[in-house]
């Protein structure tokens, strides 16, 4: 008896061994669970959200790896990310930090905001004021403005902004240098991005990007605490899940 206990727990350890190293393999090389802590990105991801990020979307970097050990610099199999990517990437001023923005300036781009409207190299992105990008959680919703909003390329969000005066809605002209990206939050006046130097974030280096969000496998409202377990049923998000980012 003594013998089969041994080897039952000696498996069951070896079992517990294998599942941690796949599940580190997955999260290193494919997906990694991120969660909204912040309204920055609203409405397109919601305070609640939990997401999986692509980690080989734009190839690997240290930060790829659990803590961001320093076993190389740069990234290996990199691929460029796209104008209007929602990226999750290390805070330059502080590393040990994960981020998520939207993806405006690629390298050698001139960024501006006038009034409240986005200019790429000199040229004002469109944007239409719509009804369809409210966020019914948001006491706030009513006191937006919400437009839709198309980049060059063809990338359609939504944002949403209090005014078109306030802090970061006039700035001076950003020079993207090579190699670095210029990140916004969807929810304009609301953001701790690169339009204020402040904020640590900056022109963001290739090598701090971590993945692209890739879609929300859970969502939940916050009515519930965790001990509430007749509320849970009513907290999720139900319409939110499985829902793609973009």
């Amino acid at each position: 008896m003594k013998k089969r206990t041994a080897g039952g727990l000696a498996e069951t350890v070896k079992t517990l061994v294998y599942a941690i190293v796949i599940a580190l393999f997955i999260r290193t090389f494919f997906y990694e669970p991120f969660n909204i802590p912040s309204a920055s990105m609203v409405p397109t991801l919601l305070v609640g959200d939990y997401l999986f990020v692509s980690k080989f979307s734009y190839g690997y970097s240290r930060y790829s790896l659990p803590l961001g050990l320093p076993l190389w610099s740069g990234r290996v199999f990199f691929h460029e990310p796209n104008r209007g990517d929602v990226a999750v990437f290390r805070l330059p001023a502080d590393p040990t930090i994960d981020y998520i923005k939207r993806v405006i300036g690629l390298p050698g781009d001139t960024i501006q905001v006038q009034h409240g409207v986005l200019y790429i190299n000199g040229t004002a992105v469109t944007r239409e004021q719509t009804e369809f990008c409210t966020d019914p959680d948001d006491p706030r919703s009513a006191a937006y403005q919400h437009y839709i909003e198309t980049l060059p390329n063809g990338v359609r969000h939504c944002i949403v902004q209090l005014g078109e005066d306030r802090l970061f809605d006039n700035t001076p002209e950003f020079h993207v240098p090579a190699g670095h990206y210029f990140m916004m939050g969807d929810n304009r006046d609301n953001s701790a991005d690169s339009r204020d130097p402040a904020s640590g974030v900056g022109y963001v280096p290739a090598e701090n990007l971590v993945g692209r969000a890739q879609f929300i496998f859970f969502s939940s409202n916050g009515y519930a605490e965790w001990w509430e377990a007749w509320k849970w049923p009513f907290s999720i998000r139900y319409n939110r899940l499985l829902h793609g980012v973009g």
